[in-house]
């Protein structure tokens, strides 16, 4: 396996981490209008993601970081190319983590609920976001002869796009509510349960639409494989979640953001930007990759501090993994 190979798989690994974790920080954002009830439940939200939010956050610029060095020419057209949504995503993830920060300075009503909506929809717009960008990737997009994409931003929002969009947004939220029911206790705890139920009939749907049609239109025997996973571990984790097994209902449901990230970019190998104009335009592990000597560096520095970060953030979820409820929150910070 050429260098080029590695650094891909290792793109796809940051990439899938940063969905599972990310994933139910936007989940929780998004519950704090669906499942909340008062401003004390909301705090309690997103209590549970406190400690940890902002780690998860560093996977992604972990992968864009990998992305411009391993891969500069797939860095640039994609960039470029989806620069207005990959703009919004980041205004969105700049002012989500000033709302985290910012939401209890105060004490007035106004302040907390005006942040409050800030959390909502910038947990939303991303985790839709983010569903049309990797549908747009493993379809195809219009580049030329010479690497770069040539459409206008309406061409990103077509159907199986939108459709990835739709299946990042569910599978988050329903992510996000098996999250809630793992991390709280009383009555929450029990709503939360029954939303994951809803919502994740809803994203199963969606999901395997979008999954099959990515098999039709790109997949392999590898991809089905994955396909086969996420679905499997979707209805597992619905059966997990009616259970009242909560710790296996979120190690399940974040197997299918796993399973189905995979089968992204199994399907989207030897390429890394499809060219829907002429199939020899594409971008490849090959042609869009660093030098040898560049990947050869990168390696290395992978490989010492990777297991590192690791090891940190799973510490990290060790200390912050008891369950919290609305008691536990001190009417200050109401």
């Amino acid at each position: 396996m050429h260098l080029h190979d590695v650094w891909f798989v290792l793109i796809a690994v940051l990439w899938t981490g940063y969905f599972f974790l990310e994933g139910f920080d936007f989940g929780i954002g998004i519950l704090t209008k669906l499942l909340a009830r008062d401003r004390p439940e909301r705090r309690v939200l997103i209590n549970t993601i406190g400690p940890v939010w902002d780690g998860n956050e560093v996977w992604l610029l972990t992968a864009g970081g990998a992305t411009f060095a391993a891969f500069p020419d797939w860095y640039a057209t994609l960039f470029s190319g989806f620069y207005l949504p990959l703009l919004v995503i980041l205004v969105c993830l700049i002012v989500r983590g000033v709302a985290f920060e910012y939401r209890a300075k105060r004490p007035e009503e106004n302040w907390q609920r005006n942040w409050e909506h800030a959390i909502f929809w910038t947990s939303l717009i991303p985790a839709f976001l983010w569903g049309v960008a990797f549908g747009n990737i493993v379809r195809g997009v219009k580049i030329d002869q010479h690497f770069e994409y040539v459409g206008s931003v309406w061409d990103l929002f077509n159907p199986y796009a939108l459709l990835g969009g739709l299946v990042t947004l569910t599978l988050f939220t329903f992510h996000g509510a098996v999250f809630t029911a793992l991390k709280t206790v009383g009555d929450i705890r029990v709503r939360a349960r029954k939303l994951a139920l809803r919502v994740g009939l809803v994203a199963a749907v969606v999901a395997l639409a979008f999954l099959l049609w990515t098999q039709v239109h790109s997949g392999n025997g590898r991809s089905l494989v994955a396909l086969i996973v996420a679905v499997a571990a979707l209805v597992a984790a619905l059966v997990a979640n009616q259970a009242g097994r909560e710790g296996w209902s979120f190690a399940l449901s974040g197997l299918t953001i796993v399973a189905a990230v995979a089968m992204l970019f199994l399907s989207l190998f030897p390429n890394v930007m499809p060219s829907t104009l002429n199939g020899d335009w594409s971008l490849t592990v090959t042609n869009a990759s660093s030098t040898p000597y560049t990947l050869k560096i990168m390696t290395w520095c992978a490989a010492i501090a990777t297991p590192l970060v690791m090891l940190y953030q799973g510490w990290t979820y060790w200390v912050f993994r008891k369950r919290i409820g609305t008691q536990h929150i001190a009417d200050i910070a109401h």
